[in-house]
């Protein structure tokens, strides 16, 4: 228990490190990536107002129909693809990404590419 423990506080420790860094505004807002072991979420959040402008997860109804996984990087390509199409409806070109605490690497990296190939600059 003390293992998992260490480990979240390390997560958050890297999280707020992060968020000290990158902030989204209405021009440019925040790509920010959860990722849990069955599935990953990304949202497009404006930090200036405190809201999410669109959001995509391996848990929506659209990525469902799509019959992949969260848990690989096949589904979190297809959700990055997801949440650029939403975000380039809702008028955002640019975004500044956020990788909440985790490498970019795998199933991150994957959600990158995804949202890069539907149109998004970052």
């Amino acid at each position: 228990m003390e293992k998992h423990k260490a480990k979240q506080a390390g997560l958050k420790r890297r999280q707020r490190r992060i968020r000290g860094k990158i902030s989204g505004t209405a021009a440019r807002p925040r790509l920010r990536i959860t990722r849990t072991e069955a599935h990953i979420y990304a949202q497009v959040i404006d930090d200036v107002k405190g809201v999410t402008l669109c959001a995509a997860s391996s848990v929506d109804k659209e990525f469902k129909e799509l019959g992949k996984k969260g848990s690989n990087k096949e589904g979190a390509t297809a959700v990055g693809e997801l949440i650029g199409k939403r975000a380039l409806d809702a008028g955002i070109t640019e975004v500044v990404f956020d990788r909440g605490g985790c490498l970019y690497h795998g199933r991150v990296k994957a959600l990158a590419d995804g949202a890069r190939s539907a149109g998004l600059v970052f």
